[in-house]
């Protein structure tokens, strides 16, 4: 069965090298010229993987980027002639896997793909035993990968998912960000490790939006983060 790509890019010479790059391998691709066309085309598919340039005239990447991430944990290759730190923290803040900046050799793009659909299905097929994490108006379901506060579920993108999960299963633990970027990216990413900020902002905030009366993650000064310890009680 072929891989199945999605290209999203407002260049149609982008568009078509990558199509030559990605069927010479093999890969299955359609394509999308805005943001709105690469909308429609995810829910009308299932792509194993998405590539998808950040500077767009419609929506740009993040937008979109973000609104899959609503409903699908499909890997995402974010393009961009952008090269800032900050903007790569941004975009994997707000879902993004991984990130290559214009111009990139074929190679390197293949191999970050391949990377991706991998750890994908690794993490797709694994079925870790049922912990269940209980602590005051929050629980944590592994393997059913749910989050509930306050007996609502909470929607959290895939890393937020693991790196909430990560502090949790080691609640009496302090992480740096950089173990906790080599957890949660498995070696495979060798940039900001700042990004780690991003998630834990966007946990907080969503823990807070949801009613917790605690904030789940507490930093730790001049090491990282760890968990926040309310009251833990473990079911298996």
């Amino acid at each position: 069965m072929k891989i199945k790509v999605l290209v999203v890019d407002d260049e149609w010479n982008m568009r078509n090298l990558l199509r030559i790059y990605l069927m010479k391998e093999g890969f299955e691709v359609k394509e999308a010229a805005t943001g709105h066309e690469a909308l429609v085309l995810a829910m009308q598919h299932s792509f194993d993987v998405i590539l998808l340039d950040v500077m767009m005239p419609d929506t740009d990447g993040w937008q979109v980027c973000k609104k899959i991430r609503e409903r699908s944990q499909v890997p995402i290759l974010m393009l961009t002639a952008r090269s800032e730190t900050k903007d790569k923290v941004h975009g994997l803040g707000i879902g993004a896997d991984d990130y290559l900046t214009k111009p990139f050799e074929s190679e390197e793009l293949i191999a970050r793909l391949y990377s991706l659909i991998r750890r994908y299905t690794i993490s797709k097929m694994s079925v870790p035993p049922e912990v269940k994490l209980h602590y005051p108006e929050l629980s944590i379901h592994p393997e059913g990968r749910e989050v509930l506060i306050r007996n609502q579920p909470i929607d959290f993108t895939q890393k937020e998912f693991d790196l909430l999960l990560t502090l949790a299963q080691n609640n009496h633990r302090a992480y740096s960000r950089e173990e906790l970027v080599e957890r949660l990216w498995e070696y495979d990413y060798h940039g900001e490790s700042r990004v780690i900020d991003t998630h834990v902002k966007n946990i907080r905030e969503k823990a807070h939006k949801a009613g917790l009366s605690y904030n789940p993650v507490q930093t730790v000064w001049g090491i990282g983060y760890k968990f926040h310890l309310a009251g833990e009680q473990h079911d298996s």
